[in-house]
This record gives structure tokens, sequence and C-alpha cells, in this order.
């Protein structure tokens, strides 16, 4: 931001002070780009620039927000004056009284780790890396479709307020999806897979995609020659592309305060965790440990201060299964008397900021794979999440794979088309039987949630993970 808008921003904020009794002034600049290629011919490209600021003021206990594309002194009071009527008219109805002890002072900076900017990225770099990979995997007439897809997101937030606060963030982010079909007569079947996080040009090494689009390919046409996955109870071993969707929607969801606390019911639902269950419930086996960390570096989610200005650090929100803390922001928190997380977070300049999970992470356990394996008399090891359904509560869940592979007698045998598996969250996670020593990072940019609706973008690391007698089922023969 440059100097000649700072001045603004201190203009603003003095004249929005005047009949407010604290103002915040955040700034957001995104660029997105969107290239995909199918069977070696381009299909996508597509470049936007969304900006603008998002203007927040206390006024009689109660916070409101103005948004404006209009980034001139006169544009922002312009904002904070319709802010200030419309927050004014509105306090006699807040639910909760507030200070600007919810808007904390913070300075500070942050950078997304890289070793090539995106900014620095050449475009071809990035085609290059997309044809490629659509032609790795070629290799059979059964594959009618390989496609290659790459969003980059270069954003910049600042935020300033008139108690002090001066925050800067930098991020680049990159969303690379590599996809292989392969059909014969009715039957179908899809791999993909993805690399997302905070990363630079870097992504788009060829060292990177090769392996990955020839994996790929193969496991679609061995997916198309394989039976259904059977049904039945069994031993389950999710890899950590799946265990990203398992802590999405049945830790992150159930775990935001505002869900709990009913704001979210009318859209995304409620949550069956209850105030009372914090310090209490055993979410899971002594196994589990899951912690919100916005400081892993590369994952998709990482940042040092969220959009009220609260200063990001790492927290422990299920420790050896019991649950200790949700995620919920400052408001939230003194809402429900409930410990929360640096977690305001929002989605656009023209949205305001509300309770959204971050880099929600479960930690390494001691266990190999192989040694996870070796523990199974029946079971399926599953990949890749297909398909998701999860009640109103994140309560009870059906989840299926892309990929899934039978154990037997503690060996990987045969592959299984259409793996799914079905449970209740805090049953299903006091299965838990042993957690794998190395985690993986994962992350999607498309979390939906509030009213207007915002999507934001996640992350997710974990291990593989051993689940006892779970209930799987295969699709139609």
């Amino acid at each position: 931001m440059s100097g000649h808008d700072a001045s603004f921003s201190q203009q603003a904020l003095q004249h929005a002070r005047q009949s407010s009794d604290w103002a915040g002034l955040r700034y957001s600049s995104e660029s997105t780009s969107v290239r995909s290629v199918r069977n070696e011919q381009p299909e996508k490209n597509e470049s936007t620039l969304d900006a603008g600021a998002m203007c927040e003021v206390l006024v009689d206990g109660h916070f409101g927000f103005a948004a404006t594309a209009d980034l001139s002194a006169q544009g922002l009071m312009r904002a904070f004056d319709r802010a200030v009527a419309t927050t004014r008219a509105a306090s006699a109805h807040k639910v909760h009284g507030f200070t600007h002890m919810q808007r904390p002072p913070a300075q500070g900076r942050y950078q997304s780790p890289h070793k090539q900017a995106l900014a620095e990225t050449p475009l071809a770099q990035i085609n290059d890396f997309l044809m490629g990979a659509s032609r790795a995997m070629k290799g059979s007439n059964l594959l009618v479709n390989r496609s290659a897809r790459a969003m980059t997101v270069q954003t910049q937030l600042a935020y300033f307020s008139t108690n002090g606060a001066d925050i800067r963030q930098q991020f680049d982010l990159v969303d690379i999806t590599l996809s292989a079909t392969a059909a014969q007569g009715m039957e179908s079947q899809t791999r993909t897979w993805s690399h997302t996080g905070q990363f630079g040009g870097e992504a788009f090494a060829q060292d990177l995609w090769e392996r990955e689009a020839q994996r790929v390919a193969f496991e679609a046409l061995e997916l198309l020659r394989a039976p259904n996955c059977p049904s039945g109870s069994m031993d389950l071993i999710l890899m950590p592309d799946q265990m990203m969707l398992q802590i999405h929607e049945s830790i992150g969801h159930p775990l935001e305060l505002d869900r709990i606390l009913g704001d979210e019911r009318n859209y995304a639902g409620w949550s069956f965790v209850q105030a009372e269950d914090f310090g209490r419930l055993q979410y899971g086996s002594k196994l589990m440990n899951v912690s919100f960390d916005p400081g892993l570096a590369h994952e998709f989610a990482g940042y040092a201060f969220d959009d009220g200005g609260n200063p990001a650090t790492r927290e422990l929100l299920i420790e050896h299964g019991v649950l200790r803390r949700g995620l919920g922001s400052l408001e939230s928190q003194l809402r429900s008397g409930l410990p929360g997380v640096a977690n305001f977070r929002s989605a656009s300049w023209n949205r305001a900021p509300i309770d959204r999970m971050a880099n929600i992470n479960l930690e390494p356990g001691t266990s190999t794979l192989d040694q996870m394996i070796s523990q199974v008399e029946l079971g399926v090891l599953m990949q890749t999440n297909r398909s998701w359904s999860i009640d109103d509560y994140r309560n009870k869940f059906q989840f299926g794979c892309e990929h899934g592979q039978l154990i037997r007698n503690g060996r990987l045998v045969e592959v299984v088309r259409n793996p799914n598996y079905r449970g209740v969250t805090v049953d299903f996670w006091n299965r838990l039987a042993a957690v794998g020593n190395e985690q993986q990072a994962h992350g999607t940019p498309n979390c939906g949630k509030g009213e207007p609706s915002q999507v934001i973008r996640v992350g997710h690391a974990s291990p593989p993970c051993l689940f006892r007698g779970v209930q799987v089922f295969g699709g139609a023969a």
C-alpha cells in the first residue's frame, strides 16, 4: 500500500472516530489466475483482480461494517458514515455488548514462504507444466479425459485501527489438480491428485508433476478393471488426502463457536457439540491430538493475524481425545465464555469476518504405514475423497473415496473401486487405533459458510490413520 493510501486511511479513521467508539479499516487486493489444459488442449485462461476496503466501527457496544471499492479519502469516509448510521440503528438489537478489547492493537507483517514469487513466475512456466502433465497421463485410448488445472492467488491485506493496529500480510497461494478419467462401456473411474498450499513458482517444477501424472493415469485404468469394494464392518486406514475431509467436516465445522452459539443454523447448520462439552467430552481415543496451527510452513491457511487483528498462535483443540478449545474469535469467546483461537476471517474486502477454521491438523503419532497395515486382519485402505454427506449437526456422515485397496492378514492385496464408509463423529474418532508418524498437508479453497456466502481457503495436515470396526460399503455392481 502506498504512502498516499496510508494518508487516506488516517484521514478516514480520524473522521470515523468522531462519531464512533472505535474504527478499523481493512484493505484487500487479490489477483487470481486460473489455467487449465484438457487432453493437451488449452481449456481456460482467465484472470481477475478484486480490490476494496471494509470499514468497521464500534457504536453503542455494537460492531458494524460498510464496504467500498472507492479507496479515495472521500470514498472511505462515506463508507464509514454508512457504517456508523446502520450500526447505531442496529445497536438496540445487539446480541452482546462489545468493546475495543475485541480488536487488539497488534502490529506486524507476514509473507508466504516461497522460493520464487508468483509475481515473478512466467506464465509460460505454468502453461508448460499443465501441458506436460496432461501429456504424461497419455497412454491408453480408455483414458477419455486427462486434465491439469492450476489456480494461483496473490493476496495483499492491510489493517489499521484507531487504537493502533498496523498489520500487513502478503500471500502467494497455489492450487493444482491433475485428473484422469478412464471409461469403458457404462463404467468410468476418475483419479485425481492435488497440490495445495502457500508456494510460489517452485510448485510448477517438472519433477513434481511427471511422477504424479503417470500414477493418476495408471490408477484410473486400474480402477476400471477392479471389483467393487465389499460391504461390512472392517478396519479402515485413511490416507492424508482423505483425512483432510474427515478433519474438516467432523472436527473443524463442529468446533466453530458461532455454530455452537447458533449463528449459522439458518444456512450452514448447528453443531452436536455443546458448551458444557469443553474440558469433558472424550471426542476420540487417547491417540487423537488436534491443533489449530496457523504457522505450519506452506499450509494453505497460514497467517500471522486474523482479520480482527488478533495474533494467531498454535493451540491444541483436542488433547489425548479430550475436547479443550473451540474455533471462535474474541467476540465469540466473550459471548460463550469458552476458549478460542485467532480465526476471525473474511473471504473478501466486501465481507465481514466470521468464525472460520483455518489450519486444523491431526498431530503425528508413532506408527509407520507398514505397521498399521500389518495390524489389520481384514480391512481397506482408502485414498482421495470423491463424495461426502454429513448432517446439519456435523454428526452422522457418509464419505466416498476414489481408490481403495483391501488388506488381508496384514498385507495389501487387490484394488477395489467405489469404496465408501459411514459413521457418527464421536464414535468414529474413538475407534482411532493408530496414527502415522509422517504428516502431509492438504487444503481446499472452497469452504463455504455465512450469509451472505463466503468461500474461503482452509488447510488440514494429517498422517495416515487406522480406525477399527468401521461400516464400509461399495458402489453399485
